[in-house]
C-alpha cells in the first residue's frame, strides 16, 4: 500500500498513514493557511483526500485530537525532524534519463562519498561539477552514503528518522534528482545507501503510530525493527514501499542495504526475499535492472544465493574478509576483530572464494562463523581497502595514507583493482586524501549527544586506542573530515590518482580481468615471506601478478605458469614515484627473483 502524502496534481492530494491503534487520525494543515482535514480508517491506515492543496504546503498528523506529529512517511522535512512535513510534487523534475539502461553489475567500480564531507559546500548540487573528474578516473557508479532526514545539519546518515525525506541541509529532494539526472548523462549509476535495521533516536515518532518495533530481538540500537511479529505485514510494508519509493521517484539505480544482519526476521519468508520479489517486479515494469547489495556481517551465503536455492535473492553483498585480510597484512594491526587476520593463505582464500571464514573457527568470535561461497561469481561481492566504517570507527578517523607507505598504498590500489570481484573506493582514496573521516553527529538533544559520547568512549575501548578522543557534536570534527579535493593535482598525490587512473583502465581493456570469475582463478603464497602470487585467465587472455606484501626487499625462486609472460605494470618504477624495479620484463621458469618491499608487478601472456 503506498503510504504517505500522494501529490495528484491540480491541487489534489491523498493522505494515507498506518495508526492500527489510534481512535482519531487527522491531517492538520499549518501553512500556507490552517485547516483540519478529518481521515477515515479501513484496516489500520486512515486515509483522506483533499483539494486546495498545493506543493509546499505543511502539515501534521494530528493523533488522538491531541498531538501533532510529522508523517512517518513524509517526504520532506523542510525544517528538521520534529517540524512539519511537506508535500511534494515528484512530477516537477524534468528527467533527461529516458534512454538510460543502468550499468551492470559487474561492471561497477563504486565510488563512496558522504555528500557533507565530499565538498565544501556539502551539497547534492556541489558534487555535480565533480562527476566529470570521477568518470575520468574510472567510476561507472556511486554511493551516497545515506540521506534520510536526520536531526540537524551534519550526521553519518545512520541516525535517519524520515527513510522517505531527502536531508534539507544537503538540497533536499529537488538537488538529490539533479545530482542523479546528470550523474545518468555522464554514464554513472547512483547506488543510495539506505537503513531498514533502526530508526535513528531523535525525531523518531514512529511509536506513537504503531507497533513498528518489537521486544523479541535486541539490536546494537535497541529493539528491532518488527519484521515477523503481530502486525510486522505492515511495517514490512513501510520499508518495501520506501525501496520502490527511491526507484520510482529518483531514478536510484541500486540500495545498499545497511547491517542487514540486524533485520531479524525468522518467518518462511525473510524480509529481504519479500523485497527482492517486489524490487524484481518493478524493474521488469520499468524496462531495467535495479540492484540491491547488502552490507552482512554473517558470512552467509544464503544472503545472496537465489530464492529458488533458499537464498535470498540479493545481487551482492558486501565481503568485509578482503579488506580485513588486506589490512592486516600491511598495516600489522591485530586489534578487535582484526586478531582473527594477517596471513596471507587468508588475502589467496578471499580471492578464490570470497569469504575466509567459510564455517571456520573464529577466536575473535570464540565460535565458527561464515558459510563456503566458492561457487558464486565474483559479481556478487563488492570489496575494498578503504569504506566509511573501517575509516571512520577509528579513533583518529585515520585513512590508510596515514597508517602507511606510499608504496604500501599502491600495493593495496592493485590487490583491489586486480580481485575478480567488484571494487569499492572511499572518497580522496584514489589520491591518498590524508584529512581524517570522523564519526560526527549534530543532535539538538544534550542527553542524546552525552550518551553518543559514551558509547564511542566505550567502544574505543577495545578498538583503537592511540590519540586524544574527539567529539562528535563539534562541529570542528565535521569541518576536519571535508576532503581536501586540490591535493589531487600536486605531486605524490597526482601519481596515486594517475596510478588508480591506469589500473581501472587495466581491468576494463584486459578480458583476463574483465570476466569476474573465481574459477578461472589460482592464488598461492610464501607465507614466510608474505608473497601472494595471483593467476587468472579468460580464454586466451592470462595475467600473473607477484606482490609483496613484507615490508622488506625478498629473494625467492618463481615458477610462474608456462608461457611468455612480459611485464605490463611494476609499482616499483619511477614513473610511480618508485625506485628502479628489480623484477625482470620477461618471466622465466626457476629464475630466482627479487621484489621490492610492499610492491608487485603484473604480468601478461
Amino acid at each position: 500500500m503506498k503510504i504517505g502524502c500522494n501529490y495528484q496534481g491540480e491541487g489534489r492530494c491523498e493522505f494515507t498513514v498506518w495508526a492500527p491503534f489510534r481512535r482519531e487520525v487527522a491531517v492538520q494543515i499549518v501553512s500556507p493557511d490552517k485547516r483540519l482535514l478529518p481521515m477515515h480508517a479501513a484496516e489500520g491506515y486512515w486515509k483522506a483526500t483533499a483539494e486546495g492543496i498545493d506543493p509546499g504546503t505543511l502539515y501534521f498528523y494530528k493523533l488522538d485530537g491531541e498531538v501533532n506529529r510529522p508523517d512517518p512517511a513524509s517526504h520532506s522535512q523542510p525544517n528538521g525532524v520534529h517540524e512539519a512535513s511537506e508535500v511534494v510534487d515528484h512530477s516537477q523534475m524534468n528527467w533527461t534519463d529516458a534512454g538510460w539502461s543502468g550499468v551492470p553489475l559487474e561492471e561497477m567500480i563504486i565510488y563512496e562519498l558522504h555528500t557533507g564531507t565530499f565538498t565544501p559546500e556539502g551539497t547534492f548540487e556541489a558534487i555535480i561539477p565533480r562527476l566529470g573528474e570521477l568518470r575520468d578516473l574510472g567510476v561507472s557508479a556511486i554511493e551516497i552514503m545515506p540521506i534520510a532526514q536526520f536531526p540537524g545539519d551534519r550526521n553519518w546518515g545512520y541516525d535517519g528518522t524520515y527513510p522517505y525525506a531527502v536531508q534539507n541541509s544537503y538540497g533536499g529532494q529537488q538537488g538529490l534528482k539533479q545530482l542523479v539526472d546528470a550523474a545518468h548523462q555522464r554514464g554513472i549509476s547512483i547506488i543510495l545507501d539506505v537503513v531498514y535495521n533502526h530508526f535513528g533516536p531523535e525525531g523518531n515518532y514512529t511509536g506513537q503510530y504503531g507497533p513498528y518495533l518489537t521486544e523479541t530481538y535486541n539490536t546494537p540500537w535497541g529493539w528491532a525493527i518488527n519484521f515477523d511479529d503481530a502486525h510486522s505485514p505492515d511495517v514490512r510494508n513501510y520499508f518495501i514501499e520506501n525501496a520502490i519509493y527511491w526507484f520510482e521517484h529518483y531514478h536510484i539505480d541500486a540500495l545498499r542495504l545497511d547491517a542487514i544482519h540486524a533485520m531479524c526476521d525468522l518467518g518462511a519468508k525473510h524480509v529481504l526475499q519479500e523485497l527482492a520479489d517486489r524490487v524484481a517486479a518493478f524493474s521488469e515494469s520499468v524496462g531495467r535492472k535495479l540492484y540491491l547489495i547488502a552490507e552482512s556481517d554473517l558470512n552467509d551465503v544464503r544472503v545472496i544465493r537465489e530464492k529458488e536455492l533458499c537464498g535470498y535473492g540479493m545481487d551482492a553483498q558486501w565481503s568485509d574478509d578482503f579488506h580485513h585480510c588486506l589490512h592486516t597484512l600491511l598495516t600489522g594491526e591485530q586489534l578487535d576483530y582484526y586478531q582473527d587476520y594477517g596471513q596471507c593463505e587468508q588475502l589467496a582464500k578471499a580471492y578464490k572464494e570470497s569469504f575466509v571464514y567459510s564455517w571456520t573457527y573464529s577466536p575473535y568470535r570464540k565460535r565458527y562463523h561464515g558459510s563456503d561461497a566458492s561457487d558464486r561469481p565474483g559479481h556478487q561481492f563488492v570489496v575494498c581497502a578503504q569504506n566509511h566504517d573501517q575509516v571512520g570507527n577509528r579513533m583518529l578517523g585515520d585513512r590508510l595514507a596515514n597508517l602507511i607507505s606510499f608504496e604500501a598504498l599502491k600495493l593495496a590500489a592493485g590487490a583491489l583493482f586486480l580481485s575478480p570481484n567488484i571494487p569499492l573506493l572511499f572518497m580522496g582514496e584514489e589520491y591518498g586524501e590524508e584529512a581524517p573521516f570522523l564519526y560526527f553527529v549534530s543532535h539538538t538533544d544534550p542527553d542524546l549527544c552525552q550518551a553518543v559520547r559514551e558509547g564511542r568512549k566505550k567502544e574505543f575501548a577495545a578498538f583503537h586506542l592511540e590519540g586524544e578522543y574527539i567529539e562528535p557534536e563539534s562541529r570542528e570534527t565535521f569541518e576536519k573530515s571535508k576532503l581536501k579535493w586540490g591535493k589531487r593535482e600536486e605531486g605524490k598525490h597526482k601519481t596515486l590518482l594517475d596510478f588508480y587512473r591506469h589500473l581501472i583502465q587495466l581491468r576494463r581493456t584486459i578480458p583476463a580481468l574483465q570476466k569476474l570469475d573465481k574459477q578461472n582463478l589460482e592464488a598461492s603464497v610464501i607465507e614466510e615471506d608474505k608473497i601472494l602470487f595471483l593467476h587468472r585467465w579468460n580464454r586466451e587472455s592470462q595475467i600473473y601478478c607477484i606482490m609483496n606484501l613484507n615490508a622488506k626487499e625478498v629473494t625467492f625462486k618463481a615458477t610462474p605458469p608456462s608461457g611468455n609472460w612480459h611485464k605490463i605494470l611494476d609499482s616499483s618504477d619511477p614513473k610511480w614515484m618508485g625506485s628502479e624495479p628489480t623484477l625482470p620484463d620477461q618471466l622465466e621458469p626457476e629464475r630466482e627473483l627479487t621484489v621490492k618491499r610492499h610492491s608487485f608487478a603484473l604480468y601478461q601472456q
